[in-house]
């Protein structure tokens, strides 16, 4: 079987289970945000439950319009906060949470192994840590919080292999960039997209992460990668709780594998409106922004600021463009703000946020008027998705999106030097 075959095995309480199956799941986490989390509870009471399944495994994070941008959004968030206290589930609050999908993995609660879903499509995020994980519908998070179990059709594995060594600016963001040019928004439909290959071996987990959470925009129901030396660390430092742990069996039956090598792989920007509308760097031509966004669930982690404080320090945002940095949780503003990343980032004349999904999904905080472009570390580019329909969005990774703040236009990083 596939790693995400055996991790569904165990969790049906199967010997093993083959694409197509329909099967039923035990999961080990369930999330909901201020968006979707409403509409979960609202079923969740129509059923006629009582109390959630297990209260420690159910996980409420407000993060797409907080701190509340306005009455609809308070309210969507109190709603949620008076669910949390009235069952007792994990919740966090304003203050204390952060983008979601970076939030569980940096404070381990969600684990190598485990079934983790969501009602959020950016879910399969967690699968870099080896689990498998995929967003659903609020109707049905809302049975999963009464009852633990959720029903699936065991998805085909879609095998990816990256051979090469990556160059000085291309990272996670570029390979999944990259991928979805070659295959198309629906190129893995309801598949598990398993990552290997020596370029992910040495791949970071923030960039595995990102790689991950960008699975659902080439239609898979899952993004996963085997577990090694690298997951194994990450976990360590932030929890004592066992796991157990899968691996792809060598005879395993793959729907396809699909090879490539990225040893010459540029810098990949995704055009207008749709994530696999890619080019590489070189071909993009002169493009003008207005704003360029770094962070969300994609990459606002440390190695993503890291990269654009990089590429950024000692320069000035370009005059008519507005930069935009919003880390992904506390822990990685306080730890960007003892590196200084966060002075490096207002000195060159950008603004900094508090934790939030903000401007990615045209909720607030960064959104673009008829005519603007933007530049932007996020997964989405859809027409309207920052703002107006008339606006147009362009996706890449921070290096390039910070390059670009300072050239006034969509540029590379050895123009700014």
């Amino acid at each position: 079987m596939t790693l995400a075959e055996k991790i569904l095995a165990a969790h049906a309480g199967k010997k093993s289970v083959q694409p197509g199956e329909i099967i039923n799941v035990k999961v080990d986490m369930v999330l909901a945000n201020d968006i979707t989390a409403p509409l979960a509870i609202q079923e969740f009471r129509r059923l006629g439950a009582k109390k959630v399944f297990n209260n420690g495994k159910i996980v409420l994070v407000p993060d797409h319009f907080v701190p509340n941008k306005d009455i609809a959004s308070a309210e969507q968030a109190k709603l949620m906060r008076d669910f949390a206290r009235e069952q007792g589930t994990i919740y966090f609050e304003v203050g204390r949470m952060g983008i979601e999908h970076v939030l569980l993995p940096d404070l381990g609660i969600v684990l190598p192994g485990q079934v983790i879903i969501g009602a959020d499509s950016h879910t399969c995020t967690y699968g870099a840590l080896g689990a498998f994980a995929t967003g659903m519908g609020s109707t049905d998070i809302a049975c999963a919080m009464a009852t633990g179990d959720i029903w699936m059709k065991v998805p085909p594995t879609i095998k990816f292999v990256y051979h090469g060594k990556l160059g000085k600016w291309v990272g996670g963001k570029d390979l999944i960039l990259y991928t979805i040019g070659q295959i198309g928004v629906d190129g893995a439909l309801y598949a598990a997209m398993e990552f290997t290959g020596e370029a992910i071996d040495s791949l970071s987990m923030d960039g595995r992460f990102t790689m991950a959470n960008m699975a659902i925009e080439a239609g898979g129901k899952a993004g996963i990668f085997n577990v090694d030396a690298k997951t194994r660390q990450y976990v360590k430092t932030r929890s004592q709780t066992p796991y157990k742990t899968y691996k792809s069996d060598p005879d395993a039956n793959y729907a396809q594998v699909i090879e490539y090598d990225v040893t010459k792989l540029e810098p990949q920007v995704a055009f207008p409106h749709l994530p696999s509308n890619t080019k590489p760097l070189s071909q993009v031509g002169k493009v003008r922004i207005d704003q360029a966004v770094i962070g969300s669930c994609t990459n606002g982690r440390m190695d993503d600021l890291r990269l654009a404080a990089e590429v950024i320090k000692g320069k000035k945002v370009h005059p008519e463009v507005r930069l935009i940095v919003i880390p992904g949780s506390q822990e990685v503003y306080v730890q960007a703000m003892k590196e200084g990343l966060l002075e490096i980032f207002v000195q060159a004349g950008g603004a900094v946020s508090t934790p939030t999904c903000g401007p990615c999904l045209g909720g607030y905080m960064g959104i673009l008027a008829a005519g603007e472009v933007a530049i932007s570390t996020t997964n989405r580019n859809f027409i309207g998705r920052m703002g107006s329909p008339k606006s147009g969005v362009y996706l890449a990774n921070p290096a390039v999106v910070a390059a670009s703040a300072v050239l006034g236009r969509i540029g590379g990083v050895e123009e700014t030097r």
